[in-house]
């Protein structure tokens, strides 16, 4: 691995563009489920979500996670990089699998309306928008700052 250590700069430059992809996605598509929640199924309406909401997360949410997960596990793996004994990144390992259940839930959610199923109220939409915006104030905390590195 130590081959990719010249293109390091590059690998962090793919890993902020598609966390930054993928973090809009998670902003984005939990609101349009609040929107979404407000209209009736089978609509036509609906039916603009839906395509909406399909398009995100295939389009761009999914290819954005894995890039952010390739690039990241690609710099994690260098020699030198991460100080493995450093409690700061394996907070910042567990937000990022956080963070990948986060979107789990989100397909699955798509999934529920896609089908027209409404399981969930809009509050509980509201609530969920806020999740991905706290797990990325842990993980850039923990990658800038470092904290517990001793």
């Amino acid at each position: 691995m130590s081959g990719l250590l010249p293109w390091f700069s590059w690998l962090k430059v793919l890993h902020i563009l598609a966390f930054t992809s993928w973090m809009a996605g998670n902003f984005y598509l939990p609101r349009l489920f609040v929107y979404h929640s407000q209209v009736a199924p089978g609509t036509a309406e609906s039916a603009r979500f839906q395509i909406m909401e399909r398009r995100l997360l295939r389009a761009i949410m999914t290819p954005a996670m894995i890039a952010t997960l390739l690039s990241g596990g690609l710099m994690a793996s260098l020699p030198g990089v991460i100080d493995w004994s450093a409690p700061w990144w394996w907070i910042k390992l567990v937000t990022v699998l956080l963070l990948c259940g986060f979107h789990g839930f989100c397909a699955r959610w798509r999934r529920e309306f896609a089908e027209d199923r409404r399981l969930h109220q809009e509050r509980f939409y509201r609530i969920a928008n806020e999740v991905p915006t706290l797990l990325m104030i842990v993980i850039v905390i923990m990658i800038v700052v470092r904290p517990f590195s001793g």
